[in-house]
């Protein structure tokens, strides 16, 4: 599937080539703490198949639980996280931020990951009252 995205003050853009099976939720205590909530969704994808198209994010490094270096990829401008990327390189080692996708909406996480680290009350949110937002 073609997809495309930018961070939110667009500054920096990108076209990509994903899997649609290949969403996923992590909810890893790194996640929870790059994202400021429980969780974080991220199409995979092979990094050759991601194409800059308007200026660079900057990179931030950091090993994690498993042992392995990430790479965070986000807009210096306005601080939106649009990649993933890792040390081994290998061929679905990079990650597109959910949130970034212009075409989110037809993209469904088919599997979770780090789930014991997950909120408690991650899966009981269907009685909490709500409210559409105009």
């Amino acid at each position: 599937m073609q997809i495309d995205g930018q961070c939110q003050c667009g500054a920096v853009a990108y076209q990509a080539d994903i899997d649609p099976e290949r969403v996923s939720i992590c909810h890893c205590t790194d996640c929870q703490t790059l994202t400021g909530s429980p969780y974080r969704v991220t199409a995979l994808c092979a990094g050759e198949k991601l194409r800059l198209t308007r200026g660079a994010p900057k990179v931030y490094g950091k090993r994690g639980d498993n042992g392995q270096i990430r790479f965070q990829h986000f807009c210096a401008d306005c601080g939106s996280p649009l990649f993933t990327s890792g040390e081994a390189g290998g061929p679905d080692d990079w990650g597109i931020r959910w949130g970034s996708i212009r075409q989110r909406a037809q993209l469904t996480p088919k599997r979770q990951i780090w789930c014991r680290s997950a909120a408690p009350w991650i899966h009981d949110l269907k009685g909490l009252p709500g409210r559409p937002m105009d």
